[in-house]
């Protein structure tokens, strides 16, 4: 699958998705909080196949539903077993969180929280994969950690409180 963003300036931004399939999606997210999908055949972007315009509420509800939140297919529990637990979630830092401007290493996230940050993905879109003990923790950065529920929990209180 291929992601493009765009900015759409007075509107909010464009999310131009290609799919393995060869369909095209292209999802506007109006700073309104509304959502418009629009669906397109492989190589023909000049007409779209259908249209949907979703609210905030029901564009959620539909994210919940295609990421699995509110049905796991079988094949996706079993994979989940297979990793003994292993979950990987996706947290980003509030601009009140305790860990804002802390290191990784400052954080002992490992020792603290048993849990890995295997990704930093920072505001202005820099990114660290497998990121070391001195990468810096801004606010509005997105971190993709992996660990077992409880080290989950441990690791959302420590950016929360920063080991306090």
């Amino acid at each position: 699958m291929n992601i493009r963003e765009t900015d759409l300036p007075g509107i909010g931004r464009k999310f131009h998705i290609s799919a393995r399939s060869g369909d095209q999606m292209i999802v506007i997210v109006h700073d309104d909080g509304r959502r418009e999908c629009y669906h397109f055949e492989e190589g023909n972007l000049d007409e779209a196949r259908s249209m949907i315009t979703l609210d905030d509420d029901e564009a959620r509800m539909a994210a919940a539903i295609i990421g699995g939140m509110t049905y796991k297919p079988t094949a996706v529990e079993t994979m989940e077993m297979a990793l003994d637990d292993l979950i990987i979630e996706w947290y980003r830092v509030q601009s009140d969180d305790q860990a804002v401007g802390r290191t990784i290493g400052e954080l002992n996230v490992r020792q603290n929280s048993g849990a890995t940050i295997i990704a930093v993905i920072q505001k202005n879109h820099m990114k660290y994969v497998n990121p070391g003990p001195d990468i810096v923790l801004l606010a509005e950065s997105m971190l993709v950690v992996a660990g077992e529920r409880s080290q989950q929990k441990l690791f959302k209180n420590l950016i929360k409180n920063g080991g306090e």
